[in-house]
């Protein structure tokens, strides 16, 4: 009586094991589909078959599917509002600026700088009224002028005490304005806006360029209580000027760092981990690669799928990609199909990786009830 106890114990011990086989697993189209009944997980129980084939949508990594999902290289373009912004550009003079004003034939106006003194020492600060002081025509309000209005202000004064003053305006020291670039860069800071017009890479690299930590497609211009995106990855690898802007004083620009700018390797693989993605991007082939590659006892070479976030208001829970890699040939379209932030690179266990697993959960409780079954047979004889 015992010993059949123990037998019937086995036996249910042993379909329950199969039904519960440990370790994740996505079916593949050979077995059914994502949606077959002797795999439904505890989330799919939540919901029809049908109600689920319409939150997630399915798709086979094929030459026809990459040739559509296959962006075509965007030609270089010409943005006419920068260039029109760049010719129309003039600096305006401010508070803390040093104007180098020189009035020719007449050196007895002109601070002489000499071998020791500098031009910004030489010359004619503005002070925080926005003034500078001149002679023969005294305090003369500069600020939120242009050098050239500076200048025919100054001639016009002047020509009370001299005759046809021929007056030149530069300004020696830019101090008045300025960008902040933040951020993922090599020296996060300040930089001065000048009389050059200044655009946002030429800001990034004035702060030293951009680090190994930068997020190339996320940099965020703050202008004010406006916020614009740019990617730069599509400046330097396409020659998309479109991507680039005209900056002005106290405009932030802030480049985002690569933290979030993952993949997820997850499965039979030998390196299971998430890996921030390069700077021109990350293939499947190269996360596989990164990952160590699938473990060949134990992994699905037909079962290699790609979780990828659905469009913003789609109704859908995800989009699944799946690549049937049995045919290393297949491996060229891994190549090709280029991965997002944020997607989950699965490979699924093999059927007799996950027998295995059943077996080696079940071999403690199988030994434990065969000791009890001979104890008990001793005890009955």
């Amino acid at each position: 009586m015992k010993t059949k106890l123990t037998a019937v114990s086995f036996i249910a011990l042993l379909l329950s094991g199969c039904s519960l086989a440990p370790g994740g697993h996505i079916p593949d189209s050979s077995s059914g589909g994502l949606f077959s009944d002797d795999t439904r997980n505890a989330y799919e129980q939540e919901f029809s078959e049908a109600e689920l084939s319409k939150l997630v949508d399915t798709y086979q990594i094929s030459p026809m599917l990459l040739a559509e999902m296959q962006t075509k290289p965007s030609k270089p373009a010409f943005n006419s509002a920068l260039e029109q912004a760049r010719s129309n550009y003039d600096y305006t003079v401010g508070r803390g600026d040093i104007l180098n004003i020189t009035v020719w034939n007449h050196p007895e106006l002109t601070i002489p700088a000499g071998s020791m003194r500098s031009a910004e020492e030489a010359g004619n600060w503005v002070h925080n009224d926005g003034t500078i002081f001149y002679p023969y025509i005294g305090e003369v309000e500069v600020a939120g002028m242009k050098v050239t209005e500076i200048r025919d202000m100054i001639t016009r004064r002047l020509a009370k005490y001299i005759e046809s003053p021929q007056v030149d305006v530069t300004v020696a020291a830019f101090r008045s304005q300025r960008v902040y670039v933040t951020g993922a860069v090599n020296e996060p800071g300040t930089v001065p806006v000048t009389n050059v017009p200044m655009t946002l890479i030429e800001a990034v690299n004035a702060a030293g360029g951009l680090s190994e930590a930068a997020n190339w497609n996320r940099v965020t211009l703050t202008r004010g209580d406006r916020k614009l995106d740019f990617n730069l990855r599509e400046l330097y690898q396409s020659g998309n000027t479109d991507q680039n802007i005209l900056l002005q004083t106290n405009d932030v620009v802030h480049v985002a760092r690569n933290d979030d700018n993952k993949v997820f390797v997850l499965g039979e693989v030998r390196k299971p981990q998430s890996y921030i993605m390069g700077q021109s991007g990350t293939t499947l082939a190269e996360a596989l690669a990164d990952a160590g590659g699938w473990q060949e006892i134990s992994a699905d070479a037909a079962g290699i799928f790609v979780i990828r976030q659905p469009e913003p208001d789609s109704g859908k829970i995800a989009k699944v990609y799946q690549l049937n890699a049995a045919n290393t040939v297949a491996l060229v379209m891994a190549e090709q199909f280029e991965l997002q932030q944020r997607d989950i690179v699965y490979v699924t266990a093999a059927p007799i990786s996950r027998w295995n697993r059943v077996i080696n959960q079940l071999l403690p409780s199988v030994t434990g009830l065969y000791s009890l079954g001979r104890f008990s047979d001793d005890v009955s004889n």
